[in-house]
């Protein structure tokens, strides 16, 4: 069966809007503030692609809880 492929305009909003929500982000201080908006980005993308937003919103809301004690904002 074949895989089923995205629109490039699909695949384009869903770059633009992580890289928005991870702009937005880097600038919120705590991690309650970066957990959120990571869960909004994650679950956001995620729908975009096809995936679990639900999914999406765990791995976003992590990331942003987290990226100031992996040193990455």
């Amino acid at each position: 069966m074949a895989r089923p492929t995205l629109p490039r305009s699909r695949i384009a909003a869903g770059l633009a809007g992580f890289l928005a929500v991870a702009a937005l982000g880097a600038c919120e201080g705590t991690d309650l503030e970066r957990g959120a908006l990571g869960a909004a980005g994650g679950a956001g993308v995620a729908e975009l692609a096809g995936a679990d937003p639900v999914a999406g919103a765990v791995v976003g809301g992590t990331a942003g809880v987290v990226c100031d004690d992996v040193g990455a904002c």
